[in-house]
């Protein structure tokens, strides 16, 4: 009597009438979880993963599943509405397991990547804090990292000094073992990363002691950099070729270096205009006065003309930071603010009060205009 077999959608965890893309999904993360040669000796894997293969051949195809959506497991068998056995029609089927996992986990569809290849090695971070006015001027730095480095012993091959790696035994040097496994469905012949040599072809049988075969040695690295000027905060500069060393003769990768600026008690930096307040006397902005005011260069001499108001804005020219990679610069933007005198004298209060007293609404255009407004409104 043949052997009962589980419901297909309870083999991928699903409900009957699932969607394509659920069946797919659920599939992929079967195909994960018991894959034989990310469970090595586990027959029970092995037997889930033929499992769920199967469930997904039939899953997968519309007509097939139509039909066993109909007729359960009757309706997918070879012999459905023919009058004898016919078989299956796969006698040897020969599957690249790199080519499937690329598929379905990879998105690419391409075939893996030469173990041996040239390989680019990886990215490392690192960060610095510079005030607001070297990053208005530029500055260098230096920075501290742990890097990935080619091992000085065995320049990379990973075999210690007089020796060199062998061809693999187990793949013959292919980096590449065929298994075959009979199946209903026929003979499968699948072809797999080889187990002992990951696939690079070669073992290595004296392993270098001091990187222990990987080649690859990790040490600290002081690394200088020069930082433009116009650097804003949370901008990355990025050095190439300084960061861990590639594999087969792979390119070194980058140096990733994150800029953060300390705030500055004066200044605010909005693009590459500077703004900054600027506290006036009542005396200053009436009469006019020579003042002296920062700027990231220095301090400056500029003249407050006559009448300027509170919340007027003073724009300097070229005083602002400079665009990283181009020409120019930004502004300096001053904000005038009048402060009010405190703990007046009896004599600075008398003097104050002719002074009020000499004046009238000619002397000031928004006090005339508020109160014209307000007699309109009430009349």
């Amino acid at each position: 009597m043949a052997e009962s077999k589980r419901d297909y959608y309870e083999v991928l965890g699903l409900q009957k009438g699932a969607s394509d893309d659920d069946i797919k999904k659920a599939y992929r993360k079967m195909a994960k979880k018991y894959h034989p040669d990310l469970n090595p000796g586990d027959k029970e894997a092995e037997a889930r993963f033929k499992e769920a293969n199967e469930a997904y051949e039939i899953l997968s195809d519309p007509q097939k599943k139509a039909r066993y959506d109909q007729y359960g497991q009757a309706g997918v068998d070879p012999n459905f509405g023919a009058g004898g056995y016919q078989g299956y029609g796969f006698d040897n089927i020969d599957i690249d397991l790199g080519d499937i996992f690329s598929s379905f986990f990879g998105g690419g569809g391409g075939r893996r990547q030469n173990a041996n290849a040239p390989r680019r090695g990886a990215d490392l971070t690192a960060s610095v804090v510079i005030s607001f006015e070297e990053s208005a001027q530029g500055c260098k730095k230096q920075v501290e990292v742990r890097m990935v480095d080619t091992c000085p012993d065995c320049s990379g091959s990973g075999a210690a000094k007089g020796t060199s790696p062998k061809p693999c035994p187990s793949c013959g040097g292919s980096g590449q073992e065929r298994r075959q496994q009979r199946t209903p469905f026929g003979v499968i012949q699948t072809q797999t990363v080889c187990s002992q040599c990951h696939g690079k072809g070669q073992v290595i049988e004296t392993p270098c002691p001091k990187c222990s075969g990987s080649g690859q040695v990790r040490r600290p690295a002081t690394i200088g950099i020069n930082i433009p000027a116009g650097i804003d905060d949370g901008q990355v500069i990025s050095i190439r070729g300084k960061g861990n060393a590639g594999q087969n003769g792979g390119p070194a990768g980058d140096l990733q270096v994150q800029i953060s600026v300390r705030p500055h008690p004066l200044f605010e930096r909005r693009g590459n205009d500077i703004w900054c307040e600027l506290p006036l006397t009542f005396t200053q902005v009436a009469l006019g006065a020579e003042v002296s005011v920062p700027t990231p260069d220095g301090k400056m001499d500029y003249t407050i003309k006559e009448g300027t108001q509170p919340g007027d804005t003073i724009r300097i020219k070229g005083k602002g930071f400079p665009f990283i990679n181009g020409r120019g610069r930004g502004d300096e933007i001053l904000r005038v603010t009048v402060e009010v005198p405190r703990n007046l004298s009896a004599e600075q209060k008398r003097i104050l009060g002719n002074f009020e007293a000499s004046t009238g609404d000619h002397n000031y255009q928004k006090r005339k205009g508020f109160f014209d407004k307000l007699k309109d409104m009430f009349n």
